[in-house]
C-alpha cells in the first residue's frame, strides 16, 4: 500500500535538475492531497519524501546497495532549512562543517561506516561454541545415564578368553586363527 501512495506522490512531481552534491535528490514540491499525507506522515513524521526508495515504501534505510533511501535521515529544523538555501548559492562559500550537517540531515551514515564491521561474529562464534559445549555435555550425560552398560563381549579380558578358546580347539586351520599359532613354541608365528 506505501509503495503505490510514494508511486503516486512521485509522478505528481519533477526531479530538478542539480549538480553533484552531497545531499540526496530533493523535490520541495511535492504535491500530497490530504488522504496520502494523513497516510504517510504519521509513519515518517516531519520529514521529506526525496525519492522512491526501495520498492517504493517510505522509510529509512542505509544500505551500500541501495544508496537512495525515500525520505531523508532527520526531520527538517530551522538550521537545516537555512543550511539548504545557502545550499542552493555557490558551494564555495560553505564551509566543511555546514557540508557535513547537511549529509547527516539527510543520511545517517557514510559509505565507510556502513562498511565497517561491526563484532556480530563475535557473537555467533560464542552462539555456536555454547551450542556446541551443550551438545558435548549432553552426550556425556546420555552416555553416562542413558546407554545401557556395554555388553561383556567388548571387555578386553573377555576378548583374550575368547582368542585363547579358539586357539585350544584349533579353530581355523588353513586361514583362521589357528593357523598363525606355532603350537610347538606356543607363540605367534613370525
Amino acid at each position: 500500500m506505501n509503495r503505490h501512495l510514494i508511486r503516486m506522490a512521485l509522478r505528481a512531481t519533477r526531479a530538478p535538475q542539480r549538480t553533484v552534491s552531497s545531499s540526496s535528490v530533493c523535490c520541495h514540491n511535492v504535491v500530497l492531497d490530504q488522504k496520502l499525507r494523513d497516510e504517510i506522515h504519521p509513519k515518517i513524521g516531519n520529514r521529506e519524501i526525496v525519492g522512491f526508495g526501495i520498492n517504493g515504501s517510505a522509510s529509512y534505510v542505509d544500505r551500500c546497495e541501495f544508496p537512495c533511501p525515500a525520505i531523508r535521515f532527520k526531520e527538517t529544523t530551522a538550521d537545516i532549512e537555512k543550511l539548504r538555501e545557502k545550499e542552493k548559492g555557490d558551494w564555495k562559500t560553505l564551509s566543511l562543517a555546514d557540508k557535513k550537517a547537511l549529509y547527516r540531515a539527510s543520511f545517517c551514515q557514510t559509505y565507510s561506516e556502513m562498511n565497517a564491521p561491526t563484532g556480530e561474529w563475535k557473537v555467533i562464534l560464542s552462539c555456536i561454541l555454547f551450542v556446541l559445549s551443550g551438545a558435548g555435555w549432553m552426550l556425556i550425560y546420555i552416555k553416562k545415564f542413558v546407554y545401557p552398560p556395554p555388553v561383556s563381549t567388548l571387555n578386553r579380558e573377555w576378548q583374550e578368553q575368547s582368542l585363547q578358546r579358539m586357539i585350544d580347539q584349533e579353530q581355523g586351520h588353513i586361514r583362521g586363527v589357528a593357523s598363525k599359532w606355532d603350537y610347538e613354541k606356543l607363540e605367534w608365528k613370525k
